[in-house]
């Protein structure tokens, strides 16, 4: 049986995360043998990770390896692993978690937190961050190199402690009775801190077969909601983020946090959700604390100066977002808000001949009101596709769909028998469709059936484009913000008229759903 090459790095700690695989995969009668390739982390020693700026910078000298053939997997702490895997290689196996905390060595004792100042080492600007959050009048100094080289450094230093992993110095052995440590509980980890994982070719399935027998599923649920919490919130490996999934009893408890660099700020989302309903808990949570800001408050560490940054007027989905394409960044907040009225029975008593929606909010309060049976329309007309896929999907078929309001009104004014129109709409709806039926001596009779709440939000100033789902949208993003040079990106010919009042640059979607909106930003930046 030909020996399954590992990938790793030379350090003593990588060679034991290594051996671990190597041990699995011996009790399960697969031969393998370790290969060790330097990583750029491993030989820049000196600088501070967060000023380097090169993603995977532990990681992807053996992922280049995995995929040229030179060896069949790669074995790496997951804290170090880039969020966006390399196209072509797959998470293969993520072992049984060891503790995630951070742990502090003390040069001979604990007594310096008696003292007014201290200093502390680390090259992570996550710890970095939160303990100066916690004590602001200590001094920091960059640590760097292996285990071994960073405790020497230490023992050398007039520093009065250093912060590490707890699983790397127990992996290792390294406690010592002449040292103080201290269990930083209230240190939120790093995402994946503790947790080993192995990459391998996407189109090798017989060796991914082979690995899922060595693979964790706790670990690996825990380790994916601290991850897509990362993504979300854009931050890489070496950001001022902290995030640990932890689960028990059936549930799952995530608690994150984010810094700005100089610790001196700080948010944190908390929540403990069944298992089986956490697999969005990370991107849910990131999302939460994005609409509260947490973007701006990292920015002057992770930006990106070349990178266009958007802002959606309503929260979009996971799948959605990873549908942008290119060098774009997305914050996204819901400007407006439903509430649904209560409507009386009575305006159902008899059939409806002509019903008219303009939007999928009215399709769901009336639906909130009344079962599908109790709706009696001869013939319903629409805006949008969106809403169309929704009333035929709930209610019944579409006779016509338009993309505006106005033609909409046209095509009615062109093409109805029966002259009245039930309108199923909101507070705030637009005048045109109205105005226009009413012109042409079509009987109108308006059903108010939900209101509309503005949200009041300062945006980033330095906003390229927003994406506008509604005239209300605009309305409500107006309050508080000015258009200055950015692209509004709008949902249809109806929000687009009343774009042009503010915006001076104004683009349309083809197809009048987020999916069209999506297709349009990914148009304009590509």
């Amino acid at each position: 049986m030909k020996k399954i090459r590992i990938g790793t790095r030379s350090s003593k700690l990588a060679l034991f995360q290594a051996n671990q695989v190597v041990d699995q995969l011996n009790a399960l009668g697969y031969p393998s043998e370790i290969v060790t390739i330097e990583s750029t982390g491993d030989t820049i020693k000196e600088q501070p990770l967060y000023e380097i700026g090169i993603t995977g910078i532990f990681t992807k000298r053996l992922d280049t390896a995995v995929l040229n053939g030179e060896i069949d997997l790669a074995v790496h702490s997951f804290k170090d692993v880039p969020t966006a895997l390399p196209q072509g290689l797959a998470q293969a196996a993520v072992l049984k978690r060891d503790d995630p905390y951070d742990l502090l060595v003390s040069k001979k004792d604990l007594h310096f937190f008696e003292q007014q100042t201290a200093t502390i080492a680390s090259g992570s600007i996550r710890r970095r961050a939160q303990w100066l959050h916690r004590y602001p009048n200590h001094q920091f100094e960059n640590l760097r190199g292996n285990i071994g080289t960073r405790l020497e450094k230490l023992e050398n230093s007039d520093w009065d402690g250093a912060i590490f992993a707890s699983v790397a110095l127990k992996r290792l052995d390294l406690f010592s009775e002449k040292t103080g440590y201290l269990r930083l509980d209230w240190m939120i980890p790093a995402p994946g801190q503790g947790a080993i994982v192995v990459l391998a070719l996407q189109k090798n399935t017989a060796l991914l077969d082979v690995l899922k027998n060595i693979n964790d599923v706790t670990t690996e649920l825990c380790v994916k909601v601290e991850r897509d919490f990362l993504r979300t919130l854009e931050g890489g490996c070496s950001a001022p983020i902290g995030a640990l999934a932890e689960i028990k009893d059936d549930e799952l408890s995530f608690k994150g946090v984010v810094f700005n660099t100089e610790g001196s700020r700080k948010m944190e989302f908390s929540k403990t959700v069944p298992v089986k309903y956490a697999e969005e808990l990370g991107f849910k949570a990131a999302q939460y604390l994005i609409e509260r800001g947490a973007k701006q408050m990292m920015r002057p560490r992770i930006s990106s100066e070349k990178q266009a940054l958007l802002f959606s007027t309503k929260i979009l989905t996971k799948n959605q977002l990873e549908s942008i394409k290119g060098d774009v960044k997305v914050e996204m907040s819901n400007l407006i808000n439903i509430k649904n009225n209560r409507l009386k029975p009575h305006l159902l008593n008899e059939k409806i001949e002509n019903a008219v929606f303009t939007s999928q909010n009215a399709v769901e309060a009336l639906l909130s009101n009344f079962s599908v049976h109790q709706l009696k329309f001869n013939n319903i007309y629409c805006v949008g596709i969106r809403t169309k896929t929704l009333i035929e999907s709930r209610i019944g078929e579409v006779k016509h769909a338009c993309n505006s309001a106005e033609k909409l009104a046209d095509y009615l004014v062109e093409n109805l028998e029966e002259k009245s129109v039930s309108f199923f709409c909101g507070d705030k709806r637009r005048d045109d469709l109205p105005k226009i039926l009413i012109d042409h001596n079509i009987d109108l009779k308006e059903i108010e059936c939900y209101k509309t709440v503005l949200t009041k939000k300062i945006v980033d100033e330095n906003i390229d484009g927003i994406l506008f789902y509604s005239p209300s949208g605009i309305e409500s993003y107006m309050q508080k913000n000015k258009p200055n040079k950015a692209t509004a990106f709008c949902i249809g010919d109806t929000t687009a008229n009343v774009a042009k009042k503010y915006f001076k640059s104004v683009k349309i979607a083809k197809e009048s759903s987020v999916k069209g909106m999506i297709a349009l930003v990914n148009n304009h930046y590509k």
